[in-house]
């Protein structure tokens, strides 16, 4: 399948939270416990509100197939940091990772944002590990009382 990497658009919303959270339970289980994973998608389903997000200045990302439906998307701030970067459990290995921190990097530069950063789950470390991010340490947290970790990390652009 072909994908393309397109712009938010209004109405993508619920997919993509629909998205993320089908990723965290599918896929988080390859690296994190099932209480870990359930305090990870509990607290996706309560705090993201992507409408509100692209209205204060977030970019969004978004892979889609041929009849453009979103698979994949990745959340970018102002600041440069990369909130989100989730793709479907169907659509995993397939380079989509790749192409939407290739996307958000190209549109980074012209826009004066000199660093990206995020905190990567141990899932989507690899991928931010081959676009170029260094581990700058690992995070130990808790959500609602339950360990778990990810990783700062940044990708310098200047």
């Amino acid at each position: 399948m072909a994908y393309t990497i397109r712009p938010y658009r209004q109405g993508d919303a619920a997919t993509l939270e629909r998205i993320a959270g089908a990723a965290i339970r599918t896929l988080g289980p390859e690296a994190y416990a099932e209480d870990q994973v359930a305090a990870w998608a509990g607290r996706f389903d309560t705090d993201v509100d992507l409408k509100e997000r692209v209205a204060t200045g977030a970019f969004v990302f978004v892979a889609v197939g041929s009849d453009d439906t979103p698979v994949a998307y990745a959340l970018l701030e102002p600041d440069g940091h990369l909130d989100h970067l989730y793709c479907h459990p169907d659509h995993t290995r397939r380079g989509l990772a790749d192409q939407l921190l290739a996307a958000a990097e190209h549109f980074a530069r012209p826009h004066a944002i000199a660093r990206l950063c995020t905190e990567a789950s141990e899932l989507a470390r690899p991928a931010f590990e081959r676009a170029g991010y260094e581990v700058i340490h690992r995070r130990d947290f808790d959500i609602e009382g339950v360990a778990i970790h990810n990783f700062a990390m940044e990708k310098r652009l200047a």
